[in-house]
């Protein structure tokens, strides 16, 4: 159920290479441009359900969706459905712990020795901190960690999910790291083991900390945890050339709770925008520039250039009157896709969502560059 890395990062899509930097489109410009692109790329990729914004510093400025909640089915999604967003749920779960170094309660490069002071690490990871392990340079290979063996017994774990973090960290950490530590290896066991460094510092579940500094000070009244529950539209699995309807009370309606600081926040396209919206500096009181500077910028060495959270690049149009630096990421756990592009100098950003983890794929990377170009086209 874990979609792959070629997905999430090769996905980090391809964007429209603009040479020169137009005015930004009004705002009856955004509305009319959006809807035509939604319903164009709707009709073309055909997902049960798409939605896309468009993000300014202020928070979601338009937004459109197009589909039905379930497949086979006649009941409307509309702009208040609450979407999986997958491993975009990464960039929140490093942001948190950028707040927990503004309150002093962490510091960046934390060695993995003094994070998890009471576990007894292998003598390999001595020269590793939290930061190669957001950048995904740390070793860790999901095979080795939160694998198929790992993925078909733990929803049976009893244990709480601290509890279980805790067992991952000091299984994975018990040992030298099987991937090449320096080199970059995309995968969820990373960001677990984020999650219980930030449950180890505050000695709370990582789930109550991203209510306390992000969900709350951000107003994210919807964000919450797993696939959406209650009315709302249903993730969507593949079975052969149809998609199934998942019942978000199934215990395959997404990956196992433990897997939570890697990937299965869900919220409106609204407070999904409220994160985005901070992220380009719209929110200076929730997160200062020197910590936006750190979660956005990836360490020197061989590509990807791969932050915290975020894949980085330069795009032609988003600086201001120039070239600018672009965060985008992909996220899905095969059943939901969400693909996100910000351009934090220009103080725009795009985001396309789906209930469908396959075609959803295809819709959301084609939306965003819609958007971009008729955006910027305006």
């Amino acid at each position: 159920m874990l979609a792959t890395r070629r997905a999430l990062l090769g996905g980090l899509v391809s964007l429209p290479a603009l040479a020169t930097v137009p005015a930004l489109a009004r705002p009856h410009r955004i509305d009319a441009a959006g809807d035509t692109a939604l319903d164009a790329v709707f009709a073309s990729t055909a997902p049960p359900a798409l939605a896309a914004g468009i993000i300014s510093r202020d928070g979601l400025s338009w937004n459109g969706v197009r589909g039905v909640r379930r497949s086979g089915e006649t009941g409307a999604a509309t702009s208040d459905e609450r979407w999986h967003i997958g491993s975009n749920t990464k960039a929140m779960t490093a942001a948190v712990f950028a707040r927990l170094v503004e309150q002093g309660r962490a510091r960046w490069a934390l060695p993995l020795a003094e994070a998890f002071p009471g576990v007894t690490l292998d003598p390999a990871w001595s020269g590793t901190t939290l930061d190669d392990v957001m950048h995904h340079r740390a070793g860790l290979l999901d095979a080795e960690v939160v694998g198929r063996p790992w993925l078909m017994t733990a929803r049976a774990d009893p244990r709480t999910l601290p509890e279980q973090r805790a067992a991952i960290v000091a299984r994975a950490l018990s040992k030298p790291p099987t991937g090449t530590p320096g080199s970059f290896a995309y995968g969820n066991a990373n960001y677990v083991v984020l999650g219980a460094a930030i449950e180890t510092i505050t000695g709370q579940s990582w789930e109550d900390v991203m209510r306390a500094e992000l969900f709350g000070p951000l107003a994210m009244t919807s964000a919450g945890f797993g696939p959406p529950p209650g009315p709302n539209a249903w993730g969507h699995r593949t079975l052969g050339e149809q998609g199934i309807a998942m019942d978000p009370a199934s215990p395959g309606a997404d990956n196992p709770p433990a897997l939570g600081p890697a990937g299965t926040a869900h919220m409106t396209l609204a407070d999904y925008g409220r994160f985005l919206a901070a992220m380009m500096g719209g929110a200076p009181a929730w997160l200062g520039a020197d910590s936006l500077r750190v979660l956005t910028t990836p360490p020197a060495g061989p590509p990807p250039a791969y932050a915290a959270g975020w894949g980085t690049g330069r795009q032609p149009w988003a600086g201001q009157g120039g070239p600018g630096p672009t965060l985008a990421h992909d996220g899905s756990n095969t059943m939901w896709y969400a693909s996100v592009l910000i351009a934090p100098q220009r103080g725009v950003g795009f985001v396309a969502v789906s209930n469908d983890g396959a075609a959803g794929r295809t819709a959301c990377q084609q939306m965003i560059q819609r958007l971009i170009a008729d955006h910027l086209a305006g």
